[in-house]
């Protein structure tokens, strides 16, 4: 499940809602990204999300299709905020749902590499000297290199 939105999301309405009523899931895992008020050692005042609708939810769900084929999970959740952020907002929310903690935790952690990788987002800083648009980092996509062997067996 994907969602793109403007508004914040609630943590436990989301888990409540990926859990449902599956007696199978053993493990959730939860990722929250929060808008810092600091990045690469100057302030940031506020943060402006921009994404080209359709594009956007098109990669989310080849990411989160990609996990599910990779992990034996039960659901997941990839929700992404857009528009006008302050520091400390939520931006991110990852779930992963499983009968096992380690495709739960490794299945979040490939989701929240590859999201910061391959999501088309287009972040937008304001500093005190002014608006910038924040570049995409080397380690972010070292991050997501790294899943690119096949995933380890989940011991049961």
């Amino acid at each position: 499940m994907i969602r793109i939105q403007k508004e914040d999301f609630d943590v436990a309405a989301e888990i409540a809602s990926v859990v449902g009523t599956d007696r199978s899931v053993g493990a959730v895992t939860v990722f929250i990204g929060l808008v810092r008020d600091i990045n690469g050692g100057e302030s940031i005042a506020d943060m402006t999300l921009e994404h080209y609708p359709g594009m956007t939810e098109k990669m989310l769900a080849r990411i989160e299709a990609e996990a599910m084929s990779r992990w034996p999970l039960s659901a997941s959740l990839i929700i992404h905020r857009y528009g006008h952020l302050q520091p400390g907002d939520r931006i991110v929310l990852v779930i992963s749902a499983s009968a096992h903690r380690q495709a739960a935790f490794e299945a979040s952690e490939f989701l929240v590499d590859w999201l910061k990788a391959k999501a088309p987002f287009w972040k937008r800083e304001t500093t005190p000297e002014g608006a910038r648009w924040v570049a995409a980092r080397d380690n972010d996509a070292a991050a997501a290199d790294r899943w690119t062997g096949e995933p380890r067996p989940i011991v049961v």
